[in-house]
């Protein structure tokens, strides 16, 4: 497992009023929602890198108001094509 180390200056915890593993699982869960959106990694590994179970990220992203499923329009136009 690789380990990632971030300096931050204190005050950024206090501008957020934010602990730092708060802030460290807000990050982490933001990023995986943000890599999910853009397509590039599954809802498993999405879940995965928020440290949470697919379930809970599922209900996180319900919470936020994004998107549960991302969907491909030029992906999904090929498949109906198909059909």
């Amino acid at each position: 497992m690789t380990e990632l180390t971030m300096q931050l200056d204190d005050d950024v915890f206090s501008a957020l009023r934010r602990a730092p593993d708060e802030f460290i699982r807000e990050m982490r869960l933001a990023a995986a929602i943000h890599w999910y959106e853009r397509g590039e990694i599954s809802q498993e590994k999405a879940a995965q890198i928020s440290n949470l179970d697919r379930t809970d990220f599922l209900l996180a992203l319900s919470r936020r108001g994004e998107n549960a499923f991302v969907v491909d329009f030029d992906d999904l136009k090929k498949e109906m094509e198909r059909g």
